[in-house]
């Protein structure tokens, strides 16, 4: 068969770094397939012509989404033209509902198959936002284990392809050479403080993350911590920081006795790690009081939700203070129960997210999908 034209569409830093396994996949099943769509330079570096770039597109919160909606409305606008005037094989989505969810539905509406990888969370929501996905998905590739059986239910083709964050279990660095660069002692514990990948995570975060960093070191002076920097991020955010900041934030969750991290994917990074955390979020007060009123799960950090128990404790809005952040740090830096309860519960985390044995590696799960609709269409 000839060559086929995908168009790959990721809205986040974290979506980008799947998009661009994804893309890498499909280049090993078609070296010559025109691969173009939205996402970051993890994506073009795998090959895919960008239309936008996530830099643009990562707005998270009703408030903050709604300020940028002359640009959305364009960007769908434009993109419902091309898909008139030169329509792809395939698309495949990948989370990011808000402009995602639009995509998949003018796709199905003009006979082009949808793969929808990486789920977006609206199970959260509202189960009718569930049967939307359903509707306008021809299949579904989804990364947390008890997500195949609900999208099933609400009458779509689901799969199960385990965690992406598994496939890139690669070496990290070394203890010693990471102290090396951030001039700190590889015999005292690091606290890894994770404010966020989004510009606008961090400028709600960092300062709340250092004070309660500065609560630790004032009962546990020997405990260093260490800002992890998002790549994404630009760099004066960062310019009142205290303490010594990486972007290797493998290593840093590696290495790390415990964390502070943002409500998101990073909870997942530390469970692959085997890092003990507390979660943490704010948000625009517009769209936590919207959140609230909507919200329908029992917790907000992923580790959580698939460990099905507070695993990790979350403070979410007014509740984050230095103080209570502190407070339920400080078990987890010290040998104890509360500590071996926490490393025995992500164990079954990382478990729980590993693929059906022999099925490979999720991007390449998702590759073959994309062939069976291509060939099937």
């Amino acid at each position: 068969m000839a060559a086929p034209r995908i168009l790959i569409s990721a809205g986040e830093p974290s979506g980008d770094l799947h998009g661009s396994g994804v893309a890498r996949a499909l280049r090993e099943q078609w070296p010559d397939a025109e691969l173009y769509g939205f996402g970051g330079s993890l994506m073009q570096g795998a090959g895919v012509s960008l239309r936008a770039h996530v830099d643009d597109l990562a707005v998270m919160g009703f408030a903050e989404v709604a300020r940028h909606l002359p640009f959305f409305v364009r960007l769908l606008r434009d993109t419902r033209r091309e898909l008139d005037a030169r329509p792809p094989d395939l698309v495949i989505p990948i989370d990011y509902p808000g402009f995602n969810m639009r995509l998949a539905r003018m796709a199905k509406e003009r006979g082009i198959p949808v793969l929808y990888y990486i789920a977006p969370q609206v199970w959260a929501w509202h189960s009718s936002r569930v049967r939307q996905l359903a509707e306008t998905s021809d299949r579904l590739a989804v990364i947390l284990p008890f997500e195949q059986q609900l999208f099933e239910a609400a009458g779509t083709r689901a799969l199960f392809v385990g965690h992406p964050l598994l496939d890139r279990r690669a070496e990290a660095t070394a203890r010693a050479a990471l102290c090396a660069q951030l001039g700190i002692d590889p015999g005292r514990p690091i606290l890894a403080l994770f404010p966020g990948s989004r510009a606008q995570e961090v400028r709600r975060h960092l300062a709340l993350f250092e004070a309660a960093a500065e609560r630790v070191r004032a009962a546990r002076p020997d405990v260093q911590p260490v800002i992890a920097a998002g790549d994404a991020v630009p760099a004066p955010l960062y310019a009142t920081a205290t303490w010594p900041r990486t972007r290797d934030n493998q290593a840093l969750l590696q290495h790390a006795s415990a964390a502070l991290v943002k409500s998101g994917t990073t909870t997942l990074q530390a469970a692959v790690a085997g890092t003990p955390m507390v979660i943490a979020y704010r948000m625009h007060p517009l769209s936590y009081a919207i959140a609230r009123r909507v919200v329908e799960v029992e917790h907000v950090g992923l580790v959580n939700l698939v460990a099905g128990e507070r695993l990790a404790p979350e403070f979410i809005q007014d509740q984050a203070t230095p103080a209570a952040l502190a407070d339920a740090l400080l078990p987890l830096l010290a040998d104890g129960p509360t500590r071996t309860r926490t490393l025995a519960g992500l164990a079954r985390v990382r478990t729980a997210l590993q693929p059906p044995p022999g099925a490979g590696d999720a991007a390449t799960q998702v590759a073959a999908l994309a062939r069976e609709l291509i060939e099937q269409r």
